[in-house]
């Protein structure tokens, strides 16, 4: 079998085969073109859109923060529209029940016994839309399906279908009614993206596409044609485990979130599980640039989506109005990266 040779930033060998290198190209690709149909309506939010690819090729689940009316529920359904999969929407509500989410057993008068009504849980892409809305019941149920990959009705489980993202969204600003996600339950999503409001060259185009045309205020997604499919994204997670991480720079990742434990301002730091999801975000990022190793840019351009939703800042920090991110930056700034 042929082999390619690759050289990192750091000048170390790496001897790949051929077809791992066509392959790697395939997915890379095919991911641009993803990114690429969702920012053509969602305007502005390039790095957004490309953490969430990067967190579906690592296999993980988002949790999507920001204003209303920033585009949240756009990008899910563009992402859903791009790739030919089943997608699903729940929208969280306080009188939402686990049985609503995962189903019930229902009795058929025809068949005279109880059959399974499945929920919308089973479906590829799922967007959990307010999740905050909903009680922790309603929230666990969900939850443990995202960690598990399957879910229990009437004592009997039942495998969800592969690839599975959930895509979770809530509103960072309003806190009444709502039921804020605990820091256990926050840990289970892979990444936190946060969407910002837009410059004012993409705010301009996001009014003049809405307004244009158009008779209600919404932007239309049924001009994106899907470029992808199930087969492709199960690929690019196959092959994304296999990415290289030297030695050197998965210690550089651990070390970022260790250092978040011990930092201070921070009352409490990330666990072992934020290195494993940074790991897998950087070797997502390494593939949709088309390299077969990670270099320390991976590691950086992932850490704070990765990070900010699993480390805690002091009430003195909170006061001063210190964000996760501004701790975050502080924190790798002071960590050198890896060049030997």
């Amino acid at each position: 079998m042929s082999e390619i040779v690759q050289s990192d930033s750091s000048h170390r060998i790496h001897k790949v085969d051929a077809e791992t290198i066509e392959a790697i190209g395939k997915c890379s690709h095919c991911f641009s073109e993803i990114s690429a149909n969702v920012a053509r309506v969602v305007l502005g939010q390039d790095d957004v859109v490309d953490h969430v690819l990067q967190c579906l090729i690592a296999n993980g689940h988002v949790l999507l923060e920001g204003v209303p009316g920033l585009g949240k529920t756009l990008l899910v359904r563009a992402l859903a529209t791009s790739i030919r999969v089943d997608t699903a929407r729940i929208q969280f509500t306080p009188d939402l029940m686990p049985s609503d989410v995962t189903g019930h057993a229902q009795y058929s008068l025809k068949q005279e016994e109880f059959i399974i009504r499945k929920g919308p849980v089973f479906t590829n892409l799922l967007l959990a839309d307010e999740i905050n809305r909903a009680p922790a019941k309603t929230q666990s149920a969900l939850l443990e399906i995202m960690q598990e990959r399957r879910a229990t009705i009437e004592g009997e489980s039942f495998p969800v279908a592969k690839p599975y993202m959930v895509l979770a969204t809530q509103n960072p600003i309003e806190f009444e009614g709502t039921y804020p996600l605990p820091e256990a339950q926050l840990d289970r999503f892979m990444i936190n993206a946060y969407i910002d409001y837009p410059a004012v060259d993409d705010e301009v185009a996001i009014v003049d596409q809405v307004t244009t045309g158009r008779a209600v205020d919404q932007l239309d997604t049924s001009a994106i044609e899907p470029v992808a499919t199930v087969e492709d994204v199960s690929m690019a997670q196959e092959i994304a485990s296999k990415i290289h991480i030297d030695d050197e720079v998965l210690k550089y990742a651990v070390e970022i979130v260790r250092a978040t434990r011990n930092f201070n301002g921070v009352t409490q730091g990330a666990s072992p599980r934020a290195g494993i999801a940074l790991a897998r975000m950087a070797r997502a990022a390494a593939l949709m640039s088309n390299r077969y190793f990670v270099i320390p840019d991976d590691i950086h351009s992932t850490a704070l989506p990765a990070l900010r939703h699993r480390i805690s800042l002091s009430p003195e920090f909170q006061i001063e109005g210190l964000s996760p991110d501004k701790v975050l930056e502080d924190i790798i700034s002071e960590i050198p990266a890896p060049r030997t």
